[in-house]
């Protein structure tokens, strides 16, 4: 380093004043070629300086806009540093010597791309110390360069790594606001300033809401689009970076006053998507210990790329799960079960009971009675709700087929497998598969069926790869199940697997309660797809509807109501207007005279004919005599006369 020649150095009068300004010179250039940074190098010659001017403190000072320690010895003051001094030197861009009561002070400039001054104190500093620290600073001014090129290289790099991290960071949070209060933070920790705000551009509302927006209640700020240097930086699409916010008449102050915080500096720069539009814009703001450098502002912009990609991904998602979940709402609220009977309550209560767990069901019902409503009910009510609920018809599916529909296929599997397909079970997961029609499904599907329930793996026909299934099976049917099982037509293992718990829904007939609020529920619901207003009933529909037998149970009033809302003429509905379909079926007394005599057959025909229509009215005796063509005193006098029992007194 001693043959290194700087031309143009003053080193002083006296020869000992050459060799002093030599030897730092020297310890300087040692330090700029080992030290990573500016800082580094500065606090390595700090010491030789103190020693060589016989100084008792010292440092290296710079202005952004306020006066800040870069690097200081101990025992120096920044409160105490004659500012006027600084301020001289600074702007002179010369050595400048003060001597004051009780201290003497030397202050140095060194032009760099961001300047700073040597500052000197002490009771023993002379005047010779000017060409030494003359001689230190010209010196400098050729050194420090490199290093600080080489400082700045080595941030960007580091900081463009802390960015890739933070990326990775944004690509794993999938909702918008605790994504957005990372990015913040991340953005905080990588520029080391005190807040960071991300602004997102409403621009149908002309708003920006700025989330997080820290020391404000609730943690969000909406501010008009049109205001302050966020407004502008928005409509512009520019960066913009302020030094001193309170001497600029862009800033707005109102949210500083609401605070009580005082914003010193900031940094402004505009959130673009792909296509150069504008989302937001992510402000800095005060640096710690400084202003915001050309660097801070090109880390920033390049975090903005990452953010706005991430807020796009993450506004993607936020409408996938909102439309899923208003989906599964719609879905959730058109199956309802709806019934006052004691039956129906109980169901409700089981439902929801069932609901929060996996276990498999069993539904139970005659044809009609509603046993996938209440399968999509437990689906809908569950954990599952936001995964699909997948139906399929067992009966209308041969073996063969029953396999590929519900395990899917490979290509070429068989001659018409012309692509893959997939599985029921495949695309149920994470839902529930609801296999109806149980009870028909061929003796191979069984086998097939239960090898899957067990082992939870399914493999496509023409496969090989077991794949694993995570899906809750809902089972139904109208068939006596317990019988076939009786009757080997049904794995009894199969059915102890799929009956874990078993549901039951009546049929209509048996709870006549249920038939008006139902009735009304379907008709309130084709009215308005109908697009015509409520439908009222007279009460002789009424009665009409209770009074029926319903062979086709819920369906068939739930078709009946969905004819008559967009057929009926007029605004009222009569007992004339409901066309009921007689279904081709074998009487509902089903042979009360078999085995038995007329007499016998005829006391129990009359015995169960009295108590359905007590049944259909629901107790109501009254009505229930109308609707026989009795008087009530006449018709507790026939069930006296049946041996059925009453809750009319004997006279």
């Amino acid at each position: 380093m001693k043959s290194m020649n700087f031309a143009g150095i003053p080193w002083g009068d006296a020869e000992t004043d050459g060799r002093t300004s030599l030897h730092l010179v020297e310890r300087l250039a040692e330090a700029c070629g080992s030290a990573e940074s500016l800082d580094d190098v500065l606090r390595a010659v700090l010491p030789e300086l103190l020693v060589e001017t016989s100084a008792t403190t010292g440092a290296f000072l710079t202005r952004q806009p306020e006066w800040q320690s870069l690097v200081a010895h101990r025992h120096f003051e920044l409160k105490a540093a004659p500012l006027p001094l600084l301020e001289e030197a600074f702007d002179r861009e010369s050595a400048v010597w003060e001597r004051s009561a009780t201290t003497k002070s030397i202050a140095v400039p060194v032009q760099l791309a961001e300047g700073f001054v040597v500052l000197l104190q002490g009771d023993r500093i002379t005047e010779r110390a000017l060409p030494i620290l003359a001689a230190f600073g010209r010196a400098a001014q050729l050194l420090l360069p490199a290093v600080h090129q080489r400082e700045s290289l080595s941030l960007r790099l580091k900081r463009l790594r802390t960015i890739l991290q933070a990326a990775r960071v944004f690509a794993e949070e999938k909702e918008t606001q605790p994504l957005l209060e990372k990015m913040a933070e991340e953005a905080t920790k990588l520029h080391n300033c005190e807040r960071a705000s991300i602004f997102i551009w409403d621009r149908d509302q002309k708003l920006l809401v700025a989330c997080p927006a820290l020391g404000v209640s609730g943690g969000r700020l909406w501010l008009p689009d049109n205001k302050g240097i966020v407004g502008e930086v928005v409509k512009s699409a520019k960066t913009i970076r302020v030094d001193d916010a309170y001497e600029d008449s862009r800033f707005d102050q109102s949210v500083d006053k609401k605070s009580g915080y005082r914003t010193r500096n900031l940094l402004c720069v505009p959130m673009l998507d792909g296509s150069g539009q504008c989302l937001g814009a992510f402000e800095l703001i005060n640096k710690v210990g400084g202003a915001f450098s050309h660097e801070d502002e090109e880390t920033l912009e390049d975090l903005c790329v990452q953010a706005a990609i991430a807020v796009l991904n993450a506004r993607e998602r936020d409408q996938l799960v909102r439309s899923n979940q208003q989906l599964t709402e719609q879905v959730a609220g058109g199956v309802a079960i709806i019934g006052d009977s004691p039956a129906i309550a109980a169901l409700r209560g089981t439902i929801d009971r069932l609901a929060a767990t996996d276990l498999p069901v069993l539904i139970l019902g005659e044809s009609g009675t509603g046993k996938e409503v209440a399968a999509h009910s437990l689906h809908y009510r569950g954990t599952r709700a936001e995964h699909p609920f997948v139906a399929v018809n067992c009966a209308a599916l041969t073996e063969t087929l029953l396999e590929s529909e519900l395990f899917g296929h490979e290509k070429g599997a068989f001659t018409d497998a012309q692509a893959t397909h997939i599985g029921k079970f495949e695309l149920a997961e994470g839902g529930t598969l609801f296999l109806d029609e149980i009870g028909d499904m061929s003796p191979g599907g069984q086998a097939k069926l239960l090898r899957v329930l067990e082992q939870k793996v399914i493999t496509r026909v023409g496969g090989s790869v077991s794949i694993p299934i995570n899906v809750r099976v809902i089972a139904a049917t109208n068939a006596n199940l317990a019988e076939k099982v009786r009757e080997k037509l049904f794995r009894q293992d199969l059915y102890y697997r799929l009956s874990v718990v078993t549901v039951e829904i009546p049929a209509l007939r048996d709870r006549p309660e249920d038939v008006l609020p139902l009735a009304t529920y379907f008709l309130q619901r084709f009215c308005k797809q109908a697009n015509r207003v409520r439908l009222d009933m007279s009460t002789e529909a009424r009665r009409r509807l209770q009074g029926h037998g319903w062979p086709g149970n819920v369906r068939e009033l739930r078709n009946l109501m969905e004819r008559v809302a967009f057929l009926a003429a007029g605004p009222r509905i009569e007992s004339e207007d409901l066309p009921f379909i007689n279904a081709p079926e074998q009487c509902s007394l089903d042979d009360l005279s078999e085995g038995v005599g007329l007499m016998e057959a005829s006391t129990r025909f009359q015995q169960e004919y009295i108590r359905r229509a007590i049944k259909r009215v629901q107790g109501n005796m009254s009505e229930a005599a109308r609707l026989l063509g009795l008087h009530r005193s006449n018709l507790y006098r026939k069930m006296r006369q049946l041996d059925m029992p009453t809750d009319e007194p004997r006279t």
